[in-house]
Formats: structure tokens, sequence, C-alpha cells
């Protein structure tokens, strides 16, 4: 109780390769991870790292992890397909989204990425405007908590970019305006 580990890696080409080839963590007891996700990626030489190198990079890395309380930090700006997917699906004790700033979004790279939170009550904030094809389908599939829906500024919407973001969201009573005026 109260220890702290530290993790860092030199894997520039990536912390997972692919859907089918993938790393993860997996813990038992209260766990909140802090920090910036980069550096298990470039080691000490992480600051200032704000593209995902490849695609799946992070894809189901907290998977299943029922027991975290706390999300690392995503500096990234510019993402990869299927970079984030899944990253946290299955977090059932995640109360808290992280921010996600990336402006260049990639296919897929946030589907699923909170499936099956049950905790999570709010979504983060993003501030993306051009989407990509199923960017965020899936997302909060099954956030039975979530209140607040995030706002989505995306004036330009690509295929799939929002299908079935919010199912199953069974707390959700207000749905976020949507300004696009651009449609796929």
């Amino acid at each position: 109780t109260g220890d702290t580990v530290r993790m860092k890696g030199n894997n520039s080409n990536g912390f997972s390769k692919s859907t089918s080839s993938y790393n993860k963590f997996q813990m038992t007891g209260k766990i909140g991870a802090s920090g910036n996700i980069m550096s298990l990626l470039y080691g000490d030489d992480f600051e200032g790292k704000i593209t995902i190198p490849c695609v799946c990079c992070f894809y189901d890395m907290f998977e299943g992890c029922t027991s975290l309380t706390t999300a690392p930090t995503l500096h990234a700006m510019t993402l990869t397909d299927s970079c984030y997917s899944g990253m946290f699906s299955g977090c059932t004790s995640l109360t808290k989204a992280p921010e996600l700033p990336a402006t260049t979004l990639e296919r897929y790279c946030y589907s699923n990425m909170f499936e099956g939170c049950t905790s999570l009550t709010t979504a983060p904030a993003w501030p993306a405007t051009t989407l990509a094809n199923n960017c965020y389908s899936v997302m909060f599939n099954g956030c039975t908590s979530l209140v607040k829906a995030p706002v989505l500024p995306a004036t330009t919407l690509a295929s799939n970019c929002y299908s079935s973001m919010f199912n199953g969201c069974t707390s959700l009573v207000k749905a976020p305006v949507l300004p696009a005026t651009t449609l796929a």
C-alpha cells in the first residue's frame, strides 16, 4: 500500500504491433497509473514527444484491468490507426478519463477505448474538428454510469466516426450538440 513503481521502455516502434500481437498490463489490487505514457516508448527521452509512432501502439494496454483507478496522461497530438483502441476497455474502477488533446486523428484511434468502464461518469474533452473513419466508434459502449457526454466540436465527420459511441449508456439522459455540417 502506498508503494510506487516507475516503468519506462525503449520501444520506439511501439508498445504493441497489431490487434493480434499486443502487450498489456495485468494487475490485482487497487492501482493508479500516472505519468506520461510516452515514457514506455522513449524511456527518459519522452518529453516533447507528441506523435504516436505506429499503428496499434497502445492497443488494449489496460484492457480488463478492473482494479485500475486512474489513467496515465495521453499527451499525443498526432495519432495512428487503432493506437488507443480498447486501451481502457473493461476498466470498471476507472472513474475519470484522461484528457484527449489530439487534433490529428486516424481510423479507429479511440474506438472501444472506454468500453465497459462502468464507473466512468464524465467523458473527456477533445478538440478535434475533423474526424477519421470509426475514430470514436463504440468508445463509451456500456458505460452505465456516464452522465455527461463530451462536447463534440467536429464540423466534418467521417464514416462511422460516432457509431454506437454511447450504446448502453443508461445514465446518459442528455445528448451532446452535434454542430457538424459536413457528413459522411
